[in-house]
């Protein structure tokens, strides 16, 4: 069979593979239907995300439905329509053991650090697996961008009385929008690129948003919204170490700050007029945990969360290596987009 494999960045390529064995204790074998593409994927592909290693199959957004399962397992079965919690921890270490499974000190993630789903059949420990069977797969695609936002959002723990800040609205900041609005917070949004805030006004129902200008303007523009106060959480999903440097500006006196974008450059900022001075909390997200998974099928199923207007571009997966550069272009307007598995 085929897999769609990223040799180094910029180069993508279609290997051939051998169909996975039948699975062993735990294991389950699964089909995939629907594969997002996200930042993380653009990043490996430009060569700018951290913890890609070459060279993967990528893909970790995941739908997929279940083809056989090892013994013991029984979370699902054959036939099942599920999402992939795509963060392998070893369940050994020290973090593990206290239910921090989404920082593991033996982390993998699936098109990351291993092989990820641009394939049709691979094995995936079957406790990974999220039986969601009212779900699209495209939905199900989804699950795992919306996971990163509410692990963020899980980080500041707001309340209906404060403000959140998202810097980003790219779909990791949408992501983070869509919880922040569920805590009953009250959500603004900055951004640099006049459609995004189009879309976060128009489709997810955000009044207040600034288009970014940079220093002194964004922060009168956010210090008017706010009467003076600044907002007491800032999200920061832009991976911009200048950006998240500047974040705690927007911050009030005791605000919380979430770095959930990823750089590999230093982060900086001023530590006595600043950060000591409004005593101001400082947060890394990274990934997700098993229960955000669970309870974002549930938000779907129930219609709190609408997934319709996410999906921007839908592409066969016989397409994806010649249309992904395109997908990078301002000009594409691309908010989500999802590979098309043949079935």
């Amino acid at each position: 069979m085929q897999a769609l494999q990223l040799e180094k960045p910029h180069a993508f390529r279609v290997i051939d593979i051998p169909e996975p064995a039948a699975p062993g204790p735990g294991d389950a074998v699964v089909a995939v239907r629907a594969v997002g593409i996200c930042g993380t994927d653009y990043g490996g592909y430009l060569g700018k995300m951290p913890f890609f290693s070459y060279p993967r199959i990528p893909g970790h957004e995941l739908g997929v439905e279940v083809v056989a399962v090892g013994p013991g397992v029984e979370n699902v079965a054959p036939g099942d329509r599920c999402c992939v919690e795509p963060y392998i921890n070893c369940q050994q270490c020290h973090s593990c053991r206290r239910g921090l499974t989404n920082c593991c000190e033996h982390h993998q993630t699936l098109g990351v650090h291993c092989d990820g789903g641009l394939r049709p059949l691979f094995t995936v420990p079957a406790r990974k697996l999220h039986r969601s069977p009212r779900l699209a797969h495209e939905q199900n695609a989804l699950v795992e961008t919306l996971a990163i936002g509410c692990h963020a959002i899980d980080r500041a723990a707001p309340t209906a009385s404060e403000t959140v800040l998202v810097i980003g609205a790219g779909p990791i900041g949408l992501s983070v929008v869509e919880f922040a609005k569920l805590s009953g917070a009250r959500v603004i949004v900055i951004d640099r690129v006049a459609a995004r805030l189009a879309f976060v006004r128009e489709r997810m129902g955000i009044a207040d948003t600034v288009l970014a200008a940079g220093g002194a303007v964004d922060l009168d523009a956010v210090r008017e919204l706010t009467d003076g106060r600044f907002c007491e959480v800032v999200v920061d999903a832009t991976g911009s170490n200048a950006s998240m440097g500047g974040a705690l500006a927007y911050a009030s006196f005791g605000g919380r700050i979430v770095f959930v974008g990823i750089t590999q450059a230093e982060v900086s900022f001023p530590h006595a007029p600043l950060m000591h001075r409004r005593e101001l909390s400082i947060l890394a997200s990274r990934n997700a945990l098993s229960r955000d998974f669970s309870r974002i099928i549930g938000l779907i199923e129930a219609g709190r969360i609408d997934t319709a207007p996410w999906i921007t571009h839908r592409i066969p997966f016989a397409d994806t290596m010649a249309t992904f550069p395109t997908l990078l272009e301002p000009a594409s307007g691309v908010i989500k987009a999802v590979v098309e598995m043949p079935e």
